[in-house]
């Protein structure tokens, strides 16, 4: 037997607004809310979950752990438009110029990647499942 991811925290200053962009950026909503933090999830029910939990200090180093997004229903152009139009914005973590991939940053600076090939473009063994 192995374990099953289940949950994905991030921290964050403002919940709400972190919590907000991921719903946005995933198609997800929130499962639960407590004082210290928002749960948010497919509305299936599935799991992973994203749990955001306020905590008092500021970001200040790069991401040890970060999110690689494909666009599923669209261009990887239309949806890094999407993205930054949601409030993510481009960033430098030093990625060498010729990078297949752009590296962006959610409202409190927490890094992931938009790769450069939609979910449309890869070959059939490696698509996801539909849910």
């Amino acid at each position: 037997m192995s374990s099953r991811l289940a949950v994905v925290v991030i921290d964050a200053h403002d919940t709400e607004k972190v919590a907000s962009f991921w719903c946005d950026v995933l198609g997800w909503s929130v499962v639960e809310r407590d004082e210290d933090g928002i749960a948010i999830g497919p509305a299936d029910g599935s799991w992973p979950r994203i749990d955001v939990y306020r905590v008092p200090e500021s970001k200040t180093v790069k991401n040890r752990l970060h999110f690689d997004l494909r666009a599923d229903d669209r261009t990887t152009a239309e949806e890094l438009e999407r993205l930054e139009a949601l409030g993510a914005r481009r960033v430098d973590v030093g990625q060498p110029p010729d990078v297949t991939w752009v590296v962006l940053a959610d409202p409190e600076g927490n890094e992931f990647c938009l790769l450069s090939r939609s979910v449309e473009d890869l070959p059939n063994d490696e698509k996801p499942p539909n849910p």
